[in-house]
């Protein structure tokens, strides 16, 4: 029964996909309605189509196409003032006769909004009121007795699906515009973020110069905690780097850390990104070079902060 009702609902989405793109279609005509809407896309529904609504309003708004859900049963009783002259109503129901919905295509009419239906019955209340029609029509329901809303939901979802992609890809909606929708996001985090949102600079930033002892440099490096510290010039241009890897290799080889200087010991030329680069770029360098720091620079290379993997994964980029 399993296999059998993915058979079916597999079939019902052929079936819709082989109506696209003809004469007149309501599909493409609903499509150019709303990319030409100043306002928002009115999703209403009853019942199952509800829920299907609700969702389909959420893709949409959260693929640059401003949308809403309004419940049909409430649009009457004072919810349909959500509704403006500027928008686009998206009504869905498999019938087509749902009294909630159809109680308020009158008042629909009056205001001139554009009305797409997304209906199986294209002959319906509904579909004869509406100035576009897109035909979710089914065989027949996954249930064996032909009533629960299964195939019907599947294709109106499938077909909300694509009427979103379609605008996506009509409006030249990128990543970085998808992030914005969704800062909370790892993809947010990833395209939202920069080095300057989440580097140490100012006093908390450990820097020598090359001239320094090599007692005033460890100072310098534990009191900022972070484990290295730039060798930067009169004008503030990074020399070099000193780390806590290179301390260890230093009193393994025996040294006289006494008689060094930053300048002995720093390690020249060090990775180093700008402070409007993403942040996901700084954990690529990285991960690429197996550091766990990158000095951050202007450009003309003088320092301005630091950033590490602590740093990164505190803000969930890594």
């Amino acid at each position: 029964m399993a296999a059998h009702t993915l058979d079916i609902e597999a079939a019902a989405l052929t079936g819709a996909k082989a109506r696209l793109g003809g004469s007149g279609d309501g599909f493409v005509r609903a499509l150019v309605a709303v990319l030409a809407c100043r306002g928002r896309v009115v999703v209403m529904g009853m019942g199952k189509s509800g829920h299907v609504g609700r969702k389909i309003a959420a893709t949409l708004a959260s693929t640059g196409t401003p949308a809403l859900f309004v419940h049909a049963a409430e649009a009457s009783h004072g919810d349909l003032g959500m509704v403006t002259g500027q928008d686009v109503v998206m009504a869905i129901s498999n019938s087509g006769e749902s009294d909630e919905l159809n109680v308020v295509l009158p008042v629909l009419k009056r205001l001139h909004v554009p009305l797409i239906a997304m209906t199986g019955k294209p002959g319906s209340t509904l579909g004869r009121h509406a100035d576009m029609v897109i035909d979710s029509g089914v065989a027949q329901e996954a249930c064996p007795l032909n009533l629960a809303p299964t195939a019907s939901t599947t294709t109106q979802m499938a077909l909300g699906d694509a009427l979103a992609v379609a605008l996506l890809d009509a409006r030249g909606f990128r990543e970085a515009d998808f992030a914005r929708s969704h800062p909370g996001g790892v993809l947010g985090r990833k395209l939202l973020l920069h080095v300057h949102d989440l580097m140490r600079s100012g006093d908390a930033l450990p820097r020598v110069g090359p001239d320094a002892s090599f007692t005033a440099m460890l100072r310098e490096m534990t009191g900022k905690g972070l484990g290295l510290t730039a060798i930067v010039g009169q004008s503030e241009q990074v020399l070099g780097i000193f780390t806590d890897g290179d301390l260890r290799r230093l009193i393994e080889r025996g040294a006289d850390l006494r008689a060094l200087t930053a300048r002995d010991v720093m390690h020249p030329n060090p990775r180093r990104i700008g402070a409007d680069a993403l942040a996901v770029e700084a954990a690529d360098l990285m991960e690429q070079h197996r550091i766990t720091s990158v000095l951050v620079v202007d450009d003309d290379q003088r320092l301005v902060g630091t950033l590490n993997s602590n740093d990164l994964m505190r803000a969930k980029v890594i």
